[in-house]
């Protein structure tokens, strides 16, 4: 008979699990990883009404895809433009880019694996005669290992011509140039972080779901158990 066993310190790693796994894939698909130096409007672009330049702007560049703004010059105005630079694969600007890629997206896919398994958890604790949360937990530990290793090769493409091109001349391997770093891989990081927390904490969620106290509630004859 299937016990449906809810405790915070439980539910507490499933809502973490989901937003980690949310987190890395919108960070990974995103054009904010480094922003570029700011490119000032050239002397044709001038905004009619006021008779003025227009703001600098700096694009954007992710580990596949890019930013930049372009010019409607019937229309005086500009739009941002988001997209993939690369078509396929082999197109990605940097040998370590495409590591990153690799590394980022096996991480990625067993966090949205744990995601999905984790929802099952209130009703499922144990498969094989496995803890599914220890299970889980193991996988969100070899999750962390390759998203660290992405965001250790990451920086090394940063002297890629693609690279340059956004951050000047003297962009190199883990040197930045006159470009600064997005939202996206600090998002990257702190879901890494989140990550391993989230390995820690299944024990936790273990533990609570196989105390006592639930097993008194079993032996009960409840089918819905619900615990702090």
């Amino acid at each position: 008979m299937c016990h449906v066993i809810v405790t915070c310190r439980s539910m507490l790693w499933t809502l973490l699990s989901i937003v980690v796994a949310f987190a890395e894939l919108i960070a990974f698909m995103s054009a904010d990883w480094l922003i570029g130096k700011a490119k000032p409007s050239s002397a044709e672009e001038v905004d009619n009404r006021t008779g003025g330049s227009q703001e600098p702007y700096r694009p954007t560049l992710g580990i596949y895809g890019r930013c930049t703004r372009i010019s409607h010059m019937q229309f005086s105005r500009r739009d941002t433009l988001c997209g993939p630079y690369a078509e396929n694969f082999s197109e990605i600007a940097s040998g370590f880019w495409q590591a990153t890629a690799i590394f980022l997206a096996m991480g990625i896919m067993i966090l949205c694996t744990v995601a999905f398994v984790s929802v099952f958890t209130m009703c499922v604790q144990s498969i094989m005669k496995k803890s599914i949360f220890n299970v889980c937990g193991l996988l969100q530990g070899i999750a962390g290992l390759f998203l660290i290793l992405g965001l250790i090769l990451y920086p090394a493409g940063w002297g890629c011509q693609k690279a340059i091109s956004y951050c000047g001349p003297y962009a190199s391997a883990y040197k930045l140039g006159d470009c600064s770093l997005g939202w996206a891989f600090y998002t990257a990081i702190g879901g890494t972080v989140l990550t391993f927390i989230c390995a820690v904490f299944s024990a936790q969620a273990e533990i609570a779901t196989s105390s006592d106290k639930v097993q008194e509630e079993i032996e009960e004859g409840k089918n819905l158990i619900c615990l702090l």
